[in-house]
């Protein structure tokens, strides 16, 4: 059984728990489980098999009889009973017991769609990558984009929040989520989609005393997305990234802005692109954030380039509103976006240094009187 926990901590876990039929102590722990009558068991291994055969004779179409022929014939060289074969996956969190394919399999299949978009090549590469996340709204729809498309070999996300009511105008989850912590929610669900993928946990967001952990903890991060609300820790971060030579991107989920910092291939670069000079050198940065937080903020953020309607809001804070909007279009259009540029800057393809709108209103020509 991989990576087991308590079962105590069962009703609270994020990850999942993965039995091998093969194993006779996974057998019998499997076989325990099915016993409590309280877990559901869903064995769908037969429709995956089936589609696993069709992938590898995408000349022709099998016929019943040839695609049944191929099964034993998948069953007789894997040297076990054909219910030993697969993996089954258990998700505490839902009482749910799955069979799929073995890892090989299933990532083939699961990827099958992604091919010569993504050629088995990149997506070989990808499997190489590590990805750090910090901040799990936009970031949510970022890692769960990255996580579909298997960009990653290990996703590090960092979050300290829970998910409130007021998140789930923008962030993908149902109400029985709300209070749970924004990383357990995105582990589970990129857990229910591929639980072959490694996602490791900064359940207190990012502070001083982790952030080395976060970068470079089992191997240097290849790609920091940031997405935090947090000024120090944007500064903080990116001062950090641009000491290893990582590469920031961020979305800021306004008129599809998406900013690039290539620290790592231009490594004196400035942080935010020089946009925070007039406030001094960027070793002390953090020491104005008392005094100059929102001077700092609306300097990183370009004011006037924001949106109309952004602009008025940032007028409202503290009377009708508490913070920023953001809707779910924006949100998802952003998390796209960073899937799509960080897939094609960790493929070590063209991607430069900058600030790049996707406006969907210029685009159509809206103008907002």
């Amino acid at each position: 059984m991989e990576n087991s926990i308590k079962n105590n901590e069962f009703s609270q876990a994020y990850r999942p728990v993965l039995f091998f039929p093969k194993n006779d102590k996974d057998r019998n722990d499997l076989k325990k489980l099915k016993e409590t009558g309280k877990v559901m068991f869903f064995d769908t291994f037969d429709l995956q098999l089936t589609e696993l055969i069709k992938s590898q004779n995408p000349k022709r179409k099998l016929s019943h009889e040839e695609t049944v022929e191929k099964k034993i014939e998948f069953y007789s060289n894997s040297d076990v009973p054909e219910s030993e074969n697969g993996v089954w996956v258990y998700y505490p969190w839902r009482n749910t017991v799955v069979r799929i394919l073995e890892k090989k399999d299933f990532v083939s299949l699961r990827t099958l769609r992604n091919r010569y978009k993504i050629t088995d090549e990149e997506q070989e590469m990808l499997q190489n990558k590590i990805i750090g996340i910090i901040g799990l709204s936009v970031g949510q729809s970022v890692a769960l984009s990255l996580a579909m498309e298997r960009c990653f070999g290990e996703l590090r996300i960092a979050d300290f929040d829970t998910l409130d009511l007021t998140n789930m105008n923008r962030i993908r989850t149902g109400i029985y989520n709300i209070g749970l912590k924004k990383s357990w929610i995105v582990a589970r669900e990129i857990a229910e989609i591929d639980p072959y993928l490694k996602v490791t946990l900064y359940n207190e967001g990012i502070i001083e005393d982790n952030i080395n952990d976060f970068f470079n903890l089992n191997g240097k991060m290849d790609l920091l997305i940031e997405e935090c609300d947090s000024l120090p820790i944007k500064l903080l971060s990116r001062i950090k990234a641009k000491a290893l030579k990582i590469p920031v991107m961020m979305d800021t989920s306004d008129r599809g802005m998406i900013d690039i910092e290539r620290f790592d291939l231009e490594p004196e670069r400035s942080i935010f692109h020089g946009l925070l000079s007039e406030f001094g050198p960027e070793e002390e940065l953090m020491t104005k954030i008392q005094s100059s937080a929102k001077e700092i903020m609306m300097s990183l953020l370009q004011f006037d380039s924001l949106s109309p309607r952004v602009k008025f809001s940032f007028s409202e804070l503290g009377k009708t509103i508490t913070s920023w909007p953001q809707l779910a279009s924006s949100v998802f259009l952003g998390g796209a976006a960073c899937c799509h540029y960080a897939r094609l800057l960790l493929l070590n393809q063209k991607v430069d240094s900058g600030r790049f709108y996707v406006d969907l209103d210029k685009i159509i020509n809206f103008n907002e009187s």
